[in-house]
């Protein structure tokens, strides 16, 4: 017989009996593994048809695309627009610089004498007419040349009487033969001397008398004093290099600006004719109106560098808004260009057929109009054809249209849009041809027949 183990049990049943039992010892895991990979399926499953559902009913239509349908057969699509009417008018041509301020007249104040400033009768910023007194300096030293020479004077006058009552001694007693006629001729010439003495007198009193008067300075014209260069108590000199003060005319006042040389021709044959050229000043940002005056003259030469020219036009500044070295924006009034349609440069589209507007039609249709520019100025453009004033044409929301289109209009004073077609403000631009650009006009419509939404 075989080999046993300790139980008495042949070694090969042992082993058998061993497997037997791990064998069953294990079912359960391959139950667990089973109901694992059956609830995940259950679980994903669920989930995908859950996220079905919800894209098919956040798609309108989406049963069964019924609802597409529907859609693709709806009405046609209004689109919300701004529109504005356009008008009958004039249009002003401007040519527009940039230009610097210039006092029409700057004087800076210096002593004609010397001495000590004892009084000063002005304040910074103060507006003096011609003749104020401004400054005063110490009279006394001019006081007492002017008593020398009058004293001088009273001599010499004297003595010249004294001379001349000899002069008529001796002519008595030349006619006697009692003295030569040499001795008449000295007493001659001794008056002589005494003339030309009085005279030399007198024109140190005249002298003294014209420095009494510089010694009290006065305004040379009227204007506007700056800051006090010298204090009270200084002594001063005639030869001082520095002044006193400087006064600037602010009324009127001039301003020089510079035109392209293009311009010249027109602004020259406008000057010529004997016309007055207005002109207007605005601020550094080109939006509010300073004051407004006239031109005056045009500089004799081109600038090489530059292809510009310079312009001379004078203010009367009463309300003194004009300063000088202030920076200013000119527009200068050239010509009016006369019965134009006048619309807001917003309205103006441009593509391969040229410049065009969509107007709107009865029943708030679009319709596409081509329209020839004649005058852009500012924010509005004149047109000369393709446009009856009293037509609405639409000035926002254009890339949405084409011709035909189903609009909402809403006016532009309604939405707090400018209309620049009713207040046009002064610009540079000249008269565009049909396919130019206005100023300031930044966004492009489509062309005629794209498709709405399509840019170009």
């Amino acid at each position: 017989m075989g080999d046993v183990n300790s139980m008495g049990l042949p070694e090969s049943g042992a082993r058998s009996a061993s497997a037997a039992s791990s064998g069953k010892s294990r079912w359960w895991i391959w139950l667990l593994v089973v109901a694992l990979i059956a609830i995940g399926f259950w679980y994903f499953r669920g989930r995908s048809a859950s996220q079905a559902q919800g894209t098919s009913q956040a798609t309108p239509g989406g049963a069964g695309g019924s609802g597409g349908r529907r859609g693709a057969g709806a009405g046609p699509q209004i689109v919300p627009v701004v529109v504005a009417a356009s008008r009958a008018g004039d249009l002003p041509v401007y040519f527009n610089g940039l230009g610097t301020v210039t006092a029409f007249n700057t004087v800076t104040i210096r002593s004609r004498v010397d001495g000590q400033i004892t009084k000063i009768n002005f304040t910074e910023g103060q507006f003096v007419h011609q003749g104020d007194s401004l400054v005063e300096i110490d009279p006394r030293p001019f006081q007492v040349m002017l008593e020398q020479a009058e004293g001088q004077l009273a001599k010499d006058q004297a003595l010249r009487k004294d001379a001349e009552v000899n002069l008529e001694r001796f002519q008595l007693l030349f006619k006697e033969g009692v003295i030569p006629k040499q001795q008449l001729d000295t007493q001659a010439a001794q008056v002589g001397t005494f003339d030309g003495a009085i005279r030399s007198d007198q024109s140190q009193i005249d002298n003294a008398k014209l420095q009494l008067v510089y010694s009290r300075i006065t305004a040379p014209i009227n204007g506007r004093v700056g800051l006090r260069l010298v204090d009270i108590g200084n002594i001063v000199h005639a030869s001082d290099q520095n002044g006193l003060l400087v006064i600037t005319q602010l009324q009127p006042i001039s301003v020089i600006f510079s035109l392209p040389q293009d311009q010249l021709p027109q602004v020259n044959t406008k000057l010529r004719s004997g016309g007055q050229l207005p002109v207007d000043a605005f601020d550094r940002d080109d939006t509010n109106k300073i004051e407004s005056g006239k031109l005056q003259t045009i500089d004799n030469q081109i600038d090489t560098t530059t292809g510009t020219y310079k312009l001379k036009a004078i203010f009367d500044n009463s309300k003194n808004l004009l300063f000088p070295n202030q920076f200013v924006n000119v527009h200068l009034l050239v010509d009016v260009k006369k019965n134009l349609v006048i619309v807001p440069a917003a309205a103006i589209q441009r593509g391969p057929q040229g410049t065009y507007v969509f107007a709107v039609e009865s029943g708030n249709t679009t319709k596409i109009k081509t329209v020839a520019i004649a005058q852009t100025s500012g924010n509005s453009v004149g047109l000369s054809a393709g446009l009856t004033a009293g037509e609405t044409v639409v000035i926002d929301g254009q890339d949405k249209l084409q011709d035909g289109t189903k609009i909402n209009p809403t006016a532009a004073n309604a939405t707090g849009s400018q209309n620049a077609a009713t207040n046009p403000q002064p610009s540079g631009n000249q008269g565009d041809n049909p396919s130019g650009s206005p100023s300031g006009h930044k966004r492009q419509g489509q062309q005629p027949g794209t498709p709405s939404g399509k840019k170009q």
